[in-house]
């Protein structure tokens, strides 16, 4: 049997549930990210992109592993991505949160991304308010890089929400 290549809302909704009642800070980021903020499904999605305090990496960490997913790729601290037969993937960001609202996370060559407060945005979703990347952040995240076809559809989606 292959590997579940697609993240239903069902699947969103059970890892946001978990999140939800660990305690930790954290964002819907990515595709479904863009998702919640459309108010709806646009596409299909691989993973789910979830940003969080990284001073919390091991007890995250251990809340998903004893939830049935297993580390499929560490590339500590830029990213995790865990891999559930039941839920799929998932890719988890440790950002480290400043007092004033910033953030940074690590990049793969040694450095930081910096972000910006609005960045960080609650949206309601299907009746929940849900923590995930603002509009404007999803706007720069989706871009100086070379652009896939479900990232020019995310670009689409955002380009349609009105501010």
């Amino acid at each position: 049997m292959g590997r579940k290549e697609i993240t239903t809302e069902e699947d969103l909704k059970a890892v946001i549930n978990l999140l939800d009642n660990s305690g930790i800070l954290y964002w819907v980021d990515g595709g479904w990210g863009v998702d919640i903020l459309a108010g709806r499904q646009t596409r299909i999605h691989r993973d789910i992109d979830i940003d969080f305090d990284a001073q919390h990496t091991e007890k995250l960490l251990g809340i998903l592993l004893n939830y049935g997913y297993e580390t499929d790729t560490d590339w500590r601290p830029v990213r995790i991505e865990l891999y559930s037969d039941d839920y799929g993937y998932l890719d988890i960001h440790p950002f480290v949160l400043n007092e004033d609202g910033t953030s940074k996370q690590a990049d793969l060559e040694g450095g930081w991304y910096e972000f910006e407060r609005d960045y960080f945005d609650q949206v309601v979703f299907d009746g929940k308010a849900i923590p995930c990347i603002s509009l404007k952040g999803q706007k720069i995240f989706h871009s100086g890089y070379e652009l896939r076809d479900k990232d020019r559809h995310d670009i689409s989606v955002l380009e349609s929400i009105s501010e």
